[in-house]
């Protein structure tokens, strides 16, 4: 298995100059960048295959570009996902372990803090502005231009916003719109209605309403409260592609829309159980849509593993950075044309707030899935995440959920030490097969896989003195509030 180093990679941008020169002339402006992200969105869009959902903006905009039909987060938490965007490289490597509202003092390593993505791009004369959350720390480790305020729940005064900065800026620019949607609304736990109000100032025009939605496939809970949240995040999944429609025309109507970097992804999945917070497909895998011009042709899609760890150096690539940044990410620019872009691909969690600390390690290839619990019958991890009543409704004795259900529910609730699943014949994991004697070839294998990984990106959770280093933040105080 190979993991880039920074020689690697900048090799890759050179080619990657070669074959842009092709299309774009000798001299020209660089690119802009527009970074979009969905506050808990996973794979529920209609061009992703999903009947249920309303997604007509995001679904043209795949047509533009390729559409990753395996693309994966680093970690399914928040702060630590937007810090392996910003760094291209996983949360063990930067330090953004959990989320930066825990206030335990997670963070990225100091040593990073001028090689994140808007460092980097002012540094070479960008000009970088930001809407919506930011999310990770330190903030002076993000020094954006501009922080456009708005609240991106309110799609037409977020597209104002961000119409008003594409207006007046002068290109090069990179903009990173954060929307809220479709993340609950206010503090948990509260009812479907209020975590998901079925609009939010006249948006979505049409709302989907229950029955219109089946449950989801990662959960097959189909309680009348299940299915009521599940419907209302499907609304604000609808308002975020809405969203994304009025800033695409702002984007088109500065001038910028032939000359600028497109990249979309979600932050990771839903806030249900067995989504966010989780190592299973339905926390860990989100859609990511890449519009790339004279590069990636309009209308592709990609069966190739993919992470956001690639899109720092896709962002540089794009570019024509001069800097050579060690990541543990790849330049998107070749992964549509070759499914074989990576063998193997990680993903893992530590924190969400700073209580349960639950590490996993996870990697999978084409087909098969293994997940290593590391402290497994010494801890359980999260089982209600944002409110979520999944699991207590699941095992109501008069409940209609299948017995497979149930099953993978008790296991994701209190795991054993390794999971395998094969995502060919079981795409959601509700057959865990690490004690199959017929799987065991593949589980030595993946463990391999697994450990040469970890091992190539320094975990620190390898050693004790790094696992105690980590684990200790369980233990602290938070800080208070910063007002």
């Amino acid at each position: 298995m190979r993991i880039p180093t920074c020689r690697s990679i900048a090799f890759g941008i050179v080619i990657g100059c070669l074959l842009l020169s092709v299309g774009q002339a000798s001299g020209a402006s660089p690119l802009n960048v527009l970074l979009i992200t969905a506050d808990d969105l996973g794979v529920q869009l209609g061009c992703y295959g999903d009947r249920a959902a309303r997604t007509p903006q995001l679904d043209a905009l795949a047509a533009r570009g390729c559409l990753f039909e395996n693309a994966y987060v680093a970690q399914a938490s928040c702060s630590p996902s937007r810090s392996a965007m910003f760094t291209g490289l996983y949360p063990h490597s930067n330090g953004q372990y959990g989320l930066l509202n825990a206030n335990v003092g997670f963070e990225i390593h100091e040593d990073l803090r001028s090689k994140t993505i808007p460092a980097i791009l002012k540094r070479q004369g960008f000009a970088t502005a930001i809407m919506g959350k930011l999310h990770v720390g330190p903030e002076k480790s993000f020094p954006f231009d501009q922080r456009l305020r708005a609240d991106t729940r309110d799609v037409h005064a977020a597209a104002k916003t961000a119409g008003e900065f594409l207006q007046s800026v002068k290109a090069p620019f990179f903009l990173m719109a954060n929307y809220a949607d479709p993340h609950v609304m206010g503090r948990s736990p509260r009812p479907p209605q209020e975590a998901f109000p079925t609009q939010y100032k006249g948006i979505p025009q049409n709302p989907l309403k229950i029955g219109q939605v089946p449950s989801f496939p990662f959960q097959e809970v189909k309680h009348p409260e299940q299915i009521e949240r599940t419907t209302q995040y499907y609304n604000a999944a609808t308002r975020f592609d809405t969203a994304v429609g009025l800033l695409l025309a702002e984007l088109t109507k500065s001038g910028h829309a032939a000359d600028t970097l497109i990249l979309f992804v979600g932050d990771h999945g839903p806030p249900f159980f067995r989504g966010k917070t989780s190592c299973y497909e339905g926390g860990v895998k989100v859609p990511m849509l890449v519009v790339w011009p004279n590069v990636i042709s309009p209308g592709s899609r990609s069966k190739a593993l993919v992470s956001t760890v690639d899109i720092l150096p896709t962002i540089l690539d794009a570019t024509d950075c001069p800097e050579q940044i060690a990541t543990q990410g790849m330049s998107l620019r070749t992964a549509g044309l070759a499914d074989d872009f990576r063998p193997f691909l990680a993903t893992e969690f530590h924190y969400h707030g700073n209580k349960p600390f639950f590490p996993r390690r996870t990697i999978r290839d084409a087909r098969y899935k293994l997940i290593h619990n590391l402290r497994a019958g010494q801890a359980t991890p999260i089982n209600s995440i944002d409110g979520d009543a999944a699991l207590r409704l699941a095992m109501e004795p008069d409940g209609d959920t299948p017995d497979e259900v149930r099953q993978a529910f008790q296991v994701a609730a209190n795991p054993p030490e390794f999971e395998l699943y094969d995502l060919q014949t079981d795409p959601w994991e509700f057959h865990n097969l690490a004690e199959q004697p017929e799987y065991q070839p593949q589980m030595h294998r993946m463990k391999d896989a697994l450990l040469t990984w970890r091992k190539e990106t320094n975990d620190p959770l390898l050693t004790d003195e790094g696992f105690k280093a980590i684990a200790a933040y369980e233990n602290k105080t938070p800080d208070p509030p910063r007002r």
